[in-house]
């Protein structure tokens, strides 16, 4: 199954102490499967926040904060009271969920 992630914006420059909102776009066949926001700095890759996609609520972890459009295949990251530690490179990604299931024959 064809799986696509998409950030239009390629730089962003944000004055400490206000919000900064990143974009991402996706397409999957999936109908289950997950969405997470990814911050590298310094070589190293750090998980921020993973969205579900059967659930019905948006993701928020400390200062993170995700707007998930399930419908438009849109999965924004929103970054409130910016602070200089936030200076990185932010992605998104995707995971389907689907499962195979295999069965022996006789």
């Amino acid at each position: 199954m064809a799986q696509t992630v998409s950030q239009p914006q390629r730089e962003r420059s944000v004055q400490e102490t206000q919000s900064a909102t990143l974009d991402c776009t996706y397409d999957t066949s999936d109908t289950n499967y997950y969405l997470f926001w990814y911050k590298q700095q310094r070589g190293q890759v750090t998980l921020i926040i993973r969205q579900e996609a059967y659930k019905q609520h948006n993701a928020t972890e400390s200062r993170f904060s995700v707007n998930f459009q399930k419908a438009a295949k849109s999965f924004s990251l929103e970054i409130s009271d910016s602070q200089l530690g936030d200076a990185a490179t932010y992605f998104c990604a995707l995971m389907g969920a689907t499962v195979t299931q295999a069965t022996e024959g006789d």
